[in-house]
């Protein structure tokens, strides 16, 4: 099955546990946790899991290659959007804004439930989940908010002409992975509307 994996991060983490009581740690990562969360599903994501202060989210489970992608340029431009409100909401309990890495790769995973009993989840494993995360990891060596494969660029439609593309090497992966590397991902472009009255087919 062809997937959009999306992995999000906040930027120095461990400083910013280091100066928190854990009771005010917990009440952060939850009002982050739900800021993001709402802008992944609102664009068609499912939240995969929770790592950390990570998060893994999947978009094509309805197996429309175009909408996916879509959905999850989408997902990354609503997440900045939320970051900034949540950092205006939370000002006076932040020393310095909190800040957000993100990566999206598109490709091939296999999806289904694993884990043990209660704990069994619907999830999705293969080269594309470490790429991905591969690239959120990469937002730090760039300084910037968000990378994305030229797959997930390509197979939406999207022009990104406008950002920096790179070519990255991926530990694991055979040759380098084209990439579009952007400031913050609330510059990219809104998605056109599709016209209600256009037939398809």
């Amino acid at each position: 099955m062809n997937n959009a994996v999306l992995f999000a991060n906040i930027r120095e983490f461990t400083k910013l546990a280091e100066r928190k009581l854990p009771y005010d740690l917990v009440f952060l990562l939850n009002e982050y946790f739900r800021a993001m969360g709402e802008c992944i599903t609102r664009e068609g994501g499912r939240i995969d899991k929770f790592i950390g202060d990570g998060i893994m989210a999947l978009y094509g489970l309805d197996g429309d290659p175009q909408k996916t992608c879509e959905d999850a340029l989408a997902a990354a431009r609503a997440m900045s959007e939320g970051l900034q409100k949540l950092n205006i909401a939370l000002e006076n309990d932040l020393l310095q804004p909190l800040r957000l890495g993100i990566g999206i790769h598109f490709g091939y995973a296999i999806v289904g439930k694993m884990g043990y009993e209660s704990v069994s989840l619907l999830t999705a494993i293969g080269d594309i989940v470490n790429t991905a995360s591969r690239l959120e990891s990469a937002t730090k060596e760039f300084k910037v908010e968000f990378i994305v494969s030229e797959d997930v660029v390509k197979t939406a439609g999207a022009n990104l002409s406008a950002f920096q593309r790179q070519e990255l090497s991926i530990r694991g992966r055979e040759g380098p992975l084209n990439v579009y590397v952007v400031e913050r991902a609330h510059m990219l472009p809104v998605r056109t509307p599709k016209d209600p009255n256009t037939v398809e087919g």
